[in-house]
């Protein structure tokens, strides 16, 4: 990873993002408020122009920034969720310009380990991280696999979110509403899912 593969990689999440707004207001709206397709639409957009406005080349700054612009431009809870990803990828990759596919996964890693400590949640609950964990797992492990390690991160993001059709919210607005969550995908998880689904179609094996 470095500046140019960045681009690309935030780019293709966007575009994600804006085909499945309208996927991620239906899921939404079942137990929130319906803005989170609206909410990663603009948030992505927002990253996308900030990493091709910049020329930064340290990637530790590059996502610093990234979590800072996602923040202010992602009007929901799943959009400060997401920049906490952000801030730990950045403190982790501080002074690296490029990393290997060990080393990005490792970032992801430390980027799903600073959520869990920052809004106190873990897979399990019905969350984001419910995709997020998997995937970032499955990249480290096959990342001697080169392009494959996308798609088996993706597999596992995927499996994560219809998972989280068996679990019980836990965290926010979704847990007013108890067992009546049970049999339903996690909006957040979906969106974690598309994530690493963008990242499998651009840079994957297959």
């Amino acid at each position: 990873m470095n500046l140019e593969t960045l681009r690309e990689s935030i780019a293709a999440i966007s575009s994600a993002m804006d085909d499945k707004e309208a996927y991620l207001i239906k899921l939404d709206a079942r137990f929130g408020d319906g803005d989170l397709g609206m909410s990663m639409k603009q948030g992505f957009k927002r990253l996308k122009e900030c990493v091709e406005e910049t020329d930064e080349k340290d990637l530790g700054r590059l996502f610093k920034y990234c979590s800072a612009e996602l923040n202010e431009a992602a009007p929901s809870t799943l959009g400060t969720i997401i920049s906490f990803g952000l801030m730990g990828m950045a403190k982790y990759l501080k002074g690296k310009e490029e990393t290997d596919m060990k080393e990005t996964a490792q970032a992801m890693c430390a980027g799903v380990r600073m959520i869990m400590d920052k809004a106190k949640s873990k897979p399990g609950d019905k969350t984001i991280l419910d995709s997020l964990y998997p995937a970032a797992e499955a990249l480290l492990k096959h990342a001697d696999q080169g392009a494959a390690a996308w798609d088996a991160a993706y597999e596992a993001a995927y499996d994560g979110m219809e998972n989280t059709r068996n679990m019980k919210g836990m965290h926010g607005r979704i847990a007013y509403y108890g067992e009546k969550t049970i049999g339903e995908i996690d909006g957040g998880a979906a969106a974690g899912m598309l994530i690493f689904k963008a990242l499998k179609e651009k840079w994957g094996g297959c």
